[in-house]
C-alpha cells in the first residue's frame, strides 16, 4: 500500500474494496459506498471532534525540548479536561517518523512541563517511561483555551504539510473528545448523507473519545488501544434494537464504532444507551454480536486496527485483502482510500481465532 500524503478527506480518485460474507472482492469507486447498502440498513458513525492534542513545550527539570502528545482521557468521561494520558516525545515534530524521534529526558511523578501558555504536572508514569498521565494547572475554560490556541493535531511524517484543524473534523463532528480524527468517517458527506435518506437507509451516531494510533516504541504499541470513553444516545440505542427486530444489517462507520458498540452490548447482545469505556482490544478471538459490517481505512497488519479486522474475516480472507490492496496500490492511513468488510459467519471466524490464540505471535507492527 501507499502511504496517504496530502490532507484530503473526499479526493475524486478514492476506492473501495468490497468483501463480502462469502469472501468475495469487488473494486469501486468510494463515492459509490451506498451502493453496497441496502433500503433498511442503520449505518452508526461517530461523530467526535479532534482535539488539537499535540502540545510542544518544556521540560521543566531539565528545560529540554518536548512534545507531549495527549492519547487518552484519565477519567470515564471526557468532562474533566484537567487530567489526560500523554505520550512523550523528544525534541522535534512530526517531520521526523515516530520510530525514529529522540526520547525524552527521564521523566518522572512531581515533573512539570510548560506547554505554550499552558501548565501540567506528571502524576504517574502508566508502565512504561513515556506514557504518563498528566494534571493540567487551572480552570477548564483556561485549559480549553491553551490547547486550542497552542495544540496542532496530531500528526505523522507522511504528510509534509501542517494540518489545520478542520482537515480532521468529519461533517458530522460534534464533541471535542478525540484525539486522532475518526477518520472512516471522512467517506461521508452531506450528499452521500443525502443519497443514505433517499434510498432508505438509516444513520445514526455514537460518540467515541478515538485514542492514538502509533507511539513509535514497540512495547508501546502493543498496549493500544487505550481505554476510550464514549457515549451512546437513546435514539441510536433504539435505532439499533429496531433494526435488529427487522432483520436489517448494522454498519460501522470507523473501528471506534465497533469497539464501543461491541463494549456496549451486554450478554445478551442488547446495546443500551449511556456513557461507557472500551477497555477490549477486538480481534479473531472475539464474538462479533451487534456489528454486522464495517467501513474503514486501510490498516496494516500487525496493528491494532488490523487486527480488529479478525474479527470480520477469516485469515485467509484477510490475507487477500491485503494481497488485494497491494496489487491495486490502495492509500493507507487517516486520509487513504477505504475497506467494506461484510461479516463473515460468526464460527468461521471463531475456529481460526482458537487457534492463533494457541500460536507464537511473531508480528511486525507497522507506523507511519
Amino acid at each position: 500500500m501507499i502511504a496517504a500524503d496530502r490532507p484530503v478527506q473526499r479526493p475524486a480518485a478514492a476506492k473501495l474494496l468490497a468483501v463480502d460474507s462469502e469472501g468475495r472482492f469487488s473494486h469501486i469507486s468510494r463515492d459509490h459506498f451506498v451502493e453496497l447498502l441496502r433500503p433498511g440498513d442503520l449505518i452508526v458513525a461517530n461523530d467526535a471532534a479532534t482535539l488539537p492534542a499535540s502540545l510542544h513545550g518544556v521540560h521543566l527539570p531539565t528545560g529540554e525540548a518536548m512534545e507531549a502528545r495527549l492519547a487518552g482521557w484519565s477519567g470515564a468521561t471526557a468532562s474533566d479536561v484537567s487530567h489526560f494520558a500523554a505520550v512523550i516525545f523528544g525534541a522535534g515534530d512530526y517531520h521526523t517518523r515516530t520510530e525514529h524521534r529522540l526520547a525524552p529526558p527521564p521523566l518522572a511523578a512531581g515533573d512539570r512541563l510548560r506547554l505554550g501558555p499552558l501548565t501540567a504536572t506528571i502524576v504517574r508514569t502508566l508502565g512504561h517511561p513515556r506514557l504518563v498521565s498528566l494534571e493540567f494547572d487551572g480552570t477548564s475554560d483556561a485549559i480549553w483555551n491553551g490547547i486550542a490556541r497552542h495544540g496542532r493535531p496530531i500528526q505523522y511524517a507522511h504528510i509534509a504539510e501542517p494540518l489545520a484543524l478542520w482537515d480532521v473534523w468529519t461533517v458530522l463532528a460534534g464533541p471535542p473528545v478525540a484525539f486522532e480524527p475518526p477518520s472512516a468517517g471522512f467517506v461521508l458527506s452531506w450528499g452521500i448523507i443525502e443519497q443514505l435518506h433517499q434510498r432508505g437507509i438509516q444513520l445514526a451516531t455514537i460518540t467515541h473519545a478515538a485514542g492514538i494510533s502509533s507511539t513509535g516504541d514497540d512495547e508501546l504499541d502493543k498496549r493500544l488501544p487505550l481505554p476510550e470513553p464514549y457515549r451512546i444516545p437513546e435514539a441510536t440505542a433504539n435505532a439499533i434494537a429496531a433494526a435488529r427486530t427487522r432483520g436489517a444489517r448494522i454498519v460501522a462507520i470507523g473501528t471506534t464504532v465497533v469497539r464501543a458498540l461491541e463494549h456496549a452490548a451486554g450478554t445478551d447482545g442488547v446495546v443500551r444507551p449511556g456513557d461507557g469505556v472500551a477497555t477490549q482490544r477486538i480481534d479473531s478471538t472475539t464474538h462479533v454480536r451487534v456489528v454486522d459490517g464495517v467501513l474503514t481505512g486501510t490498516h496494516e497488519p500487525g496493528t491494532s486496527h488490523h487486527d480488529l479486522l479478525a474479527a470480520f474475516a477469516t485469515p485467509a480472507t484477510l490475507s487477500s485483502i491485503d494481497r488485494e490492496l497491494d496489487a491495486h496500490e490502495y492509500r493507507t492511513h487517516e486520509f487513504g482510500d477505504s475497506v467494506f468488510i461484510e461479516r463473515a459467519e460468526q464460527s468461521q471466524v471463531l475456529i481460526f481465532g482458537l487457534f492463533r490464540r494457541q500460536q507464537p505471535d511473531y508480528r511486525q507492527r507497522g507506523r507511519g
